[in-house]
């Protein structure tokens, strides 16, 4: 099963990785970024040599998106996500795991889920019956 796996961040600037740039991860010493760094590559190589890593990719500043929606015909574009959101989506991953709960314990075990959100989706089959 497939599973979407969508990074969320509040951060001081917009760099990548969004984790190291949290206010909390700011305020850590040099070796401690360097630990989530390490454990963040260890990660991203597990699930890579084990076949679970389908895709990734981190989101450019959220001051380039805009926002459509169409009422009654017309078409509205707004600059950005909703302006009230204090964490913006950073990045996502799809994964192919056995089950939610392995896709959580990854999920889990990104840094960013210690200073953000990581969301964990099932992603549709599109060619099944259950459309």
């Amino acid at each position: 099963m497939k599973y979407l796996l969508l990074i969320y961040s509040n951060p001081e600037n917009w760099e990548h990785p969004m984790f190291l740039r949290s206010a909390e991860a700011l305020a850590m010493s040099q070796d401690d970024r360097d630990e989530l760094s390490r454990q963040a590559e260890s990660l991203y190589r597990e699930i890579t040599e084990a076949g679970e890593l389908v895709s990734g990719t981190a989101l450019a500043d959220s001051v380039n998106t805009r926002t459509v929606r169409v009422r009654n015909g017309v078409p509205a574009t707004t600059d950005g996500p909703f302006v009230e959101a204090k964490e913006q989506l950073a990045g996502f991953f799809v994964l192919d795991c056995d089950s939610l709960e392995r896709a959580t314990e990854i999920a889990a075990r990104f840094p960013d889920a210690r200073f953000g959100a990581v969301e964990v989706r099932p992603i549709m089959d599109m060619s099944g019956p259950g459309l």
